[in-house]
């Protein structure tokens, strides 16, 4: 389509796994590095995960074109299978004959072939990709099998490749054994804002029959901010961007150009929209605005005092609009919040309540008038002073328990005390 006007040879962000196009960033390096180790140690498993576009199978294809012709490959994509049916499909890979075939007979066979193949100098290969596919039942399958080995090397190496949730599903109990056994494993990150630029430049040599075209580095800072640097949705959105530019015949790529491509992209659904979660939360807000219009401000300013919300704060059953599902757990949500926050208060006022009674015991303890010791008459108290206790410690006394009886009704005003 837009080959010739650009002068490329082909589409250089097809999204097809082509080795000629990895480019060689540090965390592809890395993990070619951390490949080519895992196979030349002949132990255990090797392990790579990477988001979905990340390019792991563009980097397996890099490996395995890499590999010479002393290894035997058997790689399987189709994942969903059951322990026997992942069993079944190695023997075919390798071709073995499975016709009425037992799960014995069939792990011998298998056995036999791989002993045959070291017995030749050849080294075997299993790869499996998509493995964060594979059940626990079939992960333990492939664990067996890797007991296949000689008494210094293993005659099986064993390959997953697979997104993050292979990780996940390897860190389960049930599959301690299979985890000890990965003697390596490496996850993709994402490309960075300049690795996306080198990325799409490189891909753009690669394809150029003449002056390469390039785009600026405003442009591909733009594509790394909605691809997040995954290398597939790069490609989505750049080989729009060449579609654009050739229908409205620019020779250059811009900013502007990425823009209407990404609006384009957004309103076809191939891309999600990029504010897909504010403009969600934008419309929750706005349904609880509709469905209660007379009571928000009151919410919000009983939150903001730390009030308990009551019924006078929610719509009347007569409301032609009530809240739906999603607005009235938000809201159930707030009221929880409010209540926990007013039980903290109620706590510590309690506290501080509890502790001036005790202050105040302690004061009418000290100020007490000592009894007479020289007189018989033990049951007479001593004159009574200006500054005697008991008229003081009455009107504290019945004021503290005043103040006990309001905070424990939840009241605001004081209550009045009887004579």
């Amino acid at each position: 389509m837009y080959e010739r006007f650009y002068q490329l040879r082909e589409r250089p962000f097809a999204l097809s796994p082509d080795p000629e196009y990895l480019y060689p960033s540090r965390v592809h390096q890395e993990a070619l590095s951390y490949l080519r180790y895992g196979l030349e140690t002949q132990a255990g498993f090797v392990v790579i995960t990477g988001e979905i576009g990340s390019g792991k199978t563009t980097l397996l294809q890099t490996l395995l074109r890499s590999l010479d012709s002393e290894t035997t490959v058997g790689r399987i994509v189709n994942t969903m299978l059951e322990p026997r049916e992942l069993l079944e499909t190695i023997a075919l890979d390798f071709g073995l004959d499975i016709t009425a075939r037992s799960k014995p007979v069939l792990v011998r066979d298998l056995a036999q072939y791989l002993v045959d193949q070291r017995l030749a100098g050849r080294m075997v290969l299993l790869v499996i990709d998509e493995a964060q596919n594979l059940s626990p039942g079939a992960l333990e399958e492939l664990r067996m099998l890797s007991n296949l080995e000689t008494e210094k090397t293993k005659l099986l190496q064993i390959v997953l490749v697979g997104q993050p949730g292979l990780r996940d599903q390897l860190s389960s109990p049930e599959l301690e054994q299979l985890r000890q056994r990965i003697t390596v494993s490496y996850h993709l990150p994402p490309l960075d804002a300049e690795e996306t630029g080198n990325y799409i430049n490189h891909r753009l040599r690669r394809a150029a029959v003449g002056a390469p075209l390039e785009f600026p580095r405003d442009a591909t800072d733009l594509v790394h901010a909605r691809s997040r640097g995954v290398p597939r949705l790069i490609n989505v959105i750049c080989d729009a961007a060449l579609v654009f530019g050739y229908a409205e015949e620019r020779r250059q790529i811009d900013r502007d150009l990425i823009s209407d491509v990404l609006r384009e992209l957004e309103s076809t659904g191939v891309l999600p929209r990029g504010q897909e979660a504010v403009t969600s939360a934008q419309e929750t807000v706005a349904r609880l605005a509709a469905a209660v219009p007379d009571h928000v401000e009151a919410v919000a300013t009983a939150v903001g005092a730390g009030r308990v919300l009551d019924a006078r704060h929610w719509p009347s059953p007569s409301s032609p609009r009530p809240p739906d599902d999603g607005v009235r757990t938000a809201a159930l949500d707030l009221r929880e919040q409010s209540l926990r926050q007013r039980e903290h208060e109620l706590e510590q006022q309690r506290r501080v309540l509890a502790e001036e009674y005790r202050l105040l015991r302690s004061q009418r303890e000290s100020l007490r008038p000592s009894l007479p010791a020289a007189t018989g008459d033990a049951r007479r108290p001593g004159p009574a002073s200006p500054s005697n206790t008991m008229s003081f410690s009455s009107v504290r006394t019945e004021t503290f328990w005043g103040r006990v009886r309001r905070v424990m009704l939840g009241g605001s005003q004081p209550i009045a005390e009887k004579n």
